[in-house]
Order: C-alpha cells, then structure tokens, then sequence
C-alpha cells in the first residue's frame, strides 16, 4: 500500500514531462504556461509538506493518507477536462495539495509497521523499486498512452492507481497516531509562506535572483526557526537536527538530490532531440537503470546491516557519482556507453538510499514520525528543486553558448526549436550534447560531496549496535 502511494506521485511527475508538447499544443500553452503547469505543484506540494506531516501526527498517519489520495485521484480527473492552461494550472495545484498529504504519511507509516531495523530496509528496498518503477514507468506508459488517448491520459493513469492505493489503506494499514499535542497555527503560516518562496525563488534562478520571493523566504523562514526554537509546542522538532544520523542522512541525501535533480530531465531531452528517440522509446532507454537499482536496492539493504549506514551510503554515493562522471562522456553514437552510466548509476543508488534513509529514520521518535519524515521530505524537495534549476540553468547557457552566432535567438534558447531548422540540427545536437557534459559533471561533484558530508557526520553503525526509532520518547533524541 506504501509502494502504491508513493507510485501514484512518481508516475505522476514523470508521465507528464512526455505530455508537454501534445498539452501544450491542444491548450495553446506558452512556455510560461508550461513553467507554471509543471511548478505549481511542485510549489503547493513543498509549501505544505511540514504542515501535512504536523496532521498526520496529530490526527492519523492513514487518515491523512487516504485524503491525500482522494484529494490527488479527484484533482487528476479534473485536470483532464481543463480546456486553457489556466484550468490545468488550477488543477495541479489542487494535486499538490493531495501529495503533501500523502508523502509525510508514506514514510512515518513505515517507521511504524517496521519497527526492526532488518525488515524495515527491506520495505525501503521494496518501495524504492517502485519509485524507480514509476520513473522509468511513467514515460513509458505516458507515451504509449498518449499516442493513442492524447495528453489526459497522464493523468487518467493516475485515478485507478490512487483508488486501489486508498483501498489497500482501508483494509490493510493500522492506523497510527502521536501524542496529543497543541496545534501551532504560526508555525504551520510562517513554514507554507517560507518554503513555497524557497522552491520559488529556486525556480527562478535560471532566469536570475527574485529578490522579491528571495525576501519573504528569508523573513518568514528565519521567523519560522525562531518561532519554533521558543514555542513550548513547537510543529517542527528542530532538534532532530542535534542527532549526527538525521543530520548527515538529511543533509546528504539533499546533495544528492541536488546533483540528480535535473538528471531525467536533461537526459530524457538528450535521448529525444540528440539521439531521435520517440517519448516511449526514451522511457524504455531507461530500464537499464531499473535493473540496476531494484537489484542494488536488496544489495544495499544487506550490506547496509553489515557494514553500517555509513560505510554502505558513502560507497553508494561514490559509485554514483561515477555513473555521472560516465554519463558526461557519452557520446550521441553510443547507446552501449549510456546504458552502462546508467547501470553505474542505478548500482550507486540501490546502495546508498536504504542506508542513508535507515540512518535518519533511526532518529526519528515513533510520536514525531509524521513531522520528523515531513522535515526530511522538505529538506529534499528543495534540494531537488535546486538541482533543477542549477543543472537546467547550466545545460541552458552552455548549450546557448556552444550554439552558432548566426543561430537566431528562438534557437539559442530552445534545442527543441533548433533541431526542427535542418541548417542548425547538427550544431544543436552538438551543443546539447556538450552542455549535457558539463551538467553532470557538475551533478557528479555534488554526489561526491553527499558521500563527504555522509562519511563526516553519520554514525558507523552496524545491526544490532543502535536503535530504532522504537525508543521511549523519553530519551534525547541525540542519543538514539
């Protein structure tokens, strides 16, 4: 029931970049409507991830799950009635609203289920395979489907998966509740204005620094912290931060998220406007990468309880990052160098995310298991925003900059445009090819500086050498 929950979301985010051009097209969409059909949810989705997990505790970890995905099933069907961007815009802004519902509560109510430590890596494992299902699934599916069905089936797709997720929760899931505590209304206003500026202002920075969302992030989250440091009840339990485990398993995986932000997003743009590939046939390229991580996952949750959280983490992180360095260097003939980068790539993943995730899963108290996976939601959710929009923007301007003079400015900006032109077709795919390079590159130091900030502050912990996030509520959360 977890796997579908999060599947619902990942199948979400990736059928619909294959749907751009069609929805773009039958909606008269610009690029700007584009720009907000794709951000609004991400917007809405970080805004209210703090909040949610804040419910979740305080009402049930199910019942805000099942809301979540009546709220993201229903929102799905309206978006395939949207007539003008307008309409689609207000829609995915009604799913975002449905995923910050249904994240938080994914990941606490695994805390919950798998107290021990060796089945809970297993569910991890089991879960991230279905994550990586859906990403490789979803422009696969997406594809097929709107060849045949047009654009709204992206988002058809998404009804059946969120009804059988809602049903599985009913008779399957316990529910699960923390400790009665009073609400914190300020904290819950200043986190929703602060993080929808951050994602925001993040987005923005490929088109320069918005000093207006950069202002209110800054006031409303250093408000926040203030806020939430004196309340005697406060939303956020900002001492989770004092536990080495959540704070290396956090901040790392943030990094890693910055560095594979932008990853599908440029490479699915190289497979189709370099190598030709169809939007199914690009899906499909990506299965090499599948394989990989649903093996690698069930490797990593074994070593993950022989070798530690720390020693697994930081050797997945630099296989990663190696997968990277390969990707930089494949070149627009070679499909066998793609695939390997890819395998690398999703072996390095499989490896470090049980174990990054199981090290600040341990420090989370069962009572706080719904704000404390919202925190770490959070963290990574602007961690992949940044990656974004710092690889979007440096593929852009790279690719801007390999372009000809003579190239006119439509082109300049938009390899789609240029390799419709026949005279600028092969410089394009050159020029993307080459800003593909320096992005992951770029993607490959950030990994590589994850696996520092993992070998610097995780706890080398092996089975049976700590707790779990079972212990009394207590005890400091610096000791779990």
């Amino acid at each position: 029931m977890l796997c579908l929950s999060t599947l619902v979301l990942v199948i979400d985010s990736m059928a619909l970049t294959v749907a751009v051009p069609a929805l773009a097209a039958d909606l008269g969409a610009t690029a700007k409507d584009i720009q907000w059909i794709l951000e609004s949810y991400m917007l809405v989705f970080a805004g209210l991830l703090l909040t949610a997990g804040s419910l979740s505790d305080r009402y049930g970890r199910r019942k805000i799950m099942v809301i979540g995905l009546v709220l993201f099933g229903a929102a799905s069907a309206l978006a395939t009635l949207a007539t003008d961007p307008g309409q689609l815009i207000a829609a995915r802004v009604a799913m975002g609203v449905g995923g910050s519902l249904i994240m938080p509560s994914t990941l606490s109510l695994l805390i919950v289920v798998f107290p021990d430590e060796a089945e809970r890596r297993k569910a991890m494992a089991a879960g991230a395979a279905f994550a990586v299902l859906g990403l490789v699934g979803g422009p696969v599916l997406g594809g097929a489907l709107i060849a045949s069905l047009g654009w709204e089936a992206v988002f058809w797709i998404n009804v059946p998966v969120a009804v059988v997720a809602i049903a599985a929760a009913l008779t399957l899931m316990p529910e699960s509740k923390g400790p009665a505590t009073r609400p914190d209304p300020l904290g819950a206003v200043l986190s929703m204005i602060g993080m929808t500026a951050l994602v925001w202002t993040i987005n923005e920075l490929a088109h320069g620094v918005a000093w207006v969302p950069l202002a209110i992030t800054v006031v409303a989250l250093g408000a926040f912290i203030g806020w939430e440091l004196r309340t005697e009840h406060p939303m956020v339990p900002l001492k989770l931060f004092r536990d080495r485990d959540f704070a290396g398993g956090s901040l790392s995986l943030t990094l890693v998220q910055v560095g594979n932000g932008g990853l599908l997003l440029v490479l699915t743009q190289y497979m189709q406007f370099v190598l030709g590939y169809t939007p199914t046939q690009a899906g499909l390229a990506f299965i090499p990468m599948f394989i990989a991580s649903v093996v690698f996952n069930g490797v990593g949750a074994g070593l993950g309880s022989k070798l530690g959280n720390r020693t697994t983490a930081v050797l997945g992180m630099i296989v990663m990052a190696a997968g990277l360095a390969l990707l930089s260097f494949s070149s627009s003939d070679s499909f066998v160098m793609l695939a390997i980068a890819q395998v690398v790539l999703g072996a390095g993943g499989g490896l470090a995310g049980p174990s990054a995730i199981a090290a600040l899963m341990s420090a989370i108290p069962t009572e706080q298991a719904g704000v404390g996976s919202a925190l770490n939601d959070t963290i990574q959710q602007a961690g992949a925003a940044l990656g974004v929009a710092i690889l979007g923007s440096l593929a852009t301007s790279s690719y801007a900059s390999a372009m000809p003079a003579t190239a006119s400015e439509e082109a300049r900006r938009s390899v789609a445009a240029a390799v419709a032109d026949p005279s600028l077709a092969a410089a394009a795919r050159h020029a993307f090819d080459a800003a593909m390079s320096s992005a992951f590159l770029a993607a490959a130091a950030g990994v590589l500086g994850a696996a520092v900030l993992a070998l610097l502050l995780l706890r080398g912990r092996k089975r049976g050498a700590h707790t779990t996030s079972s212990t009394p509520a207590s005890t400091p959360v610096a000791t779990h």
